[in-house]
């Protein structure tokens, strides 16, 4: 275990040591999973093992996570530069793009050379878009920073669950109105997943196109070039995906299009649960306040962190998103998640579940203190749920 040290003049030396330096790999082999129920499979035959994947999702870690517990220690801000500094960590956000790409081939090939029933290619279908999804995870963490290396890496992994403008519309347009009405991937209040699914997926892909028409416009470039980001992202999905078809043959068209749609749905849970219901309080000048802690959904739960590259502390992100998975921080006094986000995405998708656990946690929190006129309120929902809870 790798010791951090510095001194600092009025604190003396200072050291540190990252617990979870180790166990950070399993954010790389977490998506492999697939491959072993892909392995039990051929040496079963039992098409009963892909309902498996599930069960781990939904069932097993939101069970462990409970189990294990929470970790809400954080790094000395003095030994933070040192951690980034560290390539370590870099080098397995790297290491974890091509696994997106093995498992969905590794897929695609069971599906288009063995005899499956069709519910069993919608069940490999949901099993690759679920670890596609933390494609878009991967993807997210490597956007966010500045090096040539990680925005291009960030490009290549969207490929897989054909996400492309994902990183456009995540840092310029997510980060920039996050916890307001305004924004797409922020739920609101009585909001169920599925209303929000229909509202989010399509205007977001709107204002990701509208982000880089602006970009390429201060440029002088249409946006209808090989210079759109998104496009670029695109057309590596139209060469593997349509690789894939013209290898395997056209029924890979159903897989690959349940596979992309479950993906999709994967940063939707992810959004649907981050931020439902808070809300950036609107300055006199109209503009509205910096994103602070508060205004989005914590949880410190061990598993789920370290499978997601600390995707979970999504407030010290959201506050700081420049900081690195491995420097992210807790805070007191911030909106907590009662699980971790497989198990919160469970709930999610059954919304009465979803609303009793949730709705009283929101107005609950210190900031918002029962005060209705602080919370993020989906507009058709408004009056029952002011005469609910007023």
């Amino acid at each position: 275990m790798k010791l951090y040290s510095i001194y600092h003049e009025k604190k003396g030396l200072i050291q540190y040591k990252d617990k979870k330096r180790t166990l950070w790999l399993a954010s790389v082999f977490f998506p492999l999973l697939p491959l072993y129920f892909i392995s039990v499979y051929l040496r079963t035959g039992q098409e009963a093992i892909f309902v498996v994947p599930l069960i781990v999702s939904y069932v097993i870690i939101p069970l462990l996570d409970w189990m294990i517990g929470t970790d809400s220690s954080n790094p000395p801000e003095e030994i933070v530069p040192l951690l980034e500094e560290d390539k370590y960590y870099r080098y397995l956000t790297f290491l974890t793009v091509p696994m997106h790409f093995i498992v969905l081939i590794a897929c695609a090939w069971l599906v288009g050379t063995h005899t499956l029933s069709f519910t069993a290619i919608f069940l490999v279908a949901i099993m690759a878009g679920g670890y596609s999804g933390i494609g878009i995870n991967t993807a997210h963490e490597l956007g966010h920073k500045n090096t040539w290396i990680e925005q291009l890496l960030a490009k290549i992994v969207l490929a897989v669950p054909a996400y492309g403008h994902f990183t456009v519309e995540h840092n310029s347009g997510h980060h920039v109105k996050v916890s307001t009405p305004e924004d797409p991937a922020s739920s609101r209040m009585g909001e169920s997943i599925y209303s929000f699914a229909v509202r989010e997926i399509p205007e977001t892909f709107n204002r990701a196109w509208q982000i880089e028409t602006k970009r390429l416009e201060k440029l002088k470039k249409p946006a209808l070039s090989f210079q759109n980001q998104i496009i670029q992202s695109y057309a590596l999905s139209l060469l593997l995906q349509g690789s894939l078809v013209l290898i395997f043959g056209v029924q890979l068209i159903a897989f690959l299009a349940i596979h992309n749609i479950w993906a999709w749905l994967q940063l939707t849970s992810a959004n649907y649960i981050e931020h439902y219901g808070l809300l950036r309080a609107k300055k006199s000048n109209g503009r509205y306040e910096r994103c602070k802690p508060h205004h989005s959904w914590n949880t410190n739960y061990v598993l789920s962190n370290i499978v997601l590259f600390h995707l979970e502390r999504h407030s010290d992100h959201h506050a700081y998103p420049a900081r690195r998975y491995q420097s992210l921080r807790n805070f007191d006094d911030i909106p907590e998640l009662p699980n971790g986000y497989f198990g919160m995405y469970l709930c999610a998708y059954i919304p009465k579940l979803w609303f009793k656990i949730m709705d009283r946690r929101l107005l609950s929190l210190p900031h918002i203190n029962g005060d209705l006129s602080k919370v993020n309120i989906c507009p058709n929902k408004r009056n029952a749920i002011i005469a609910k809870y007023n």
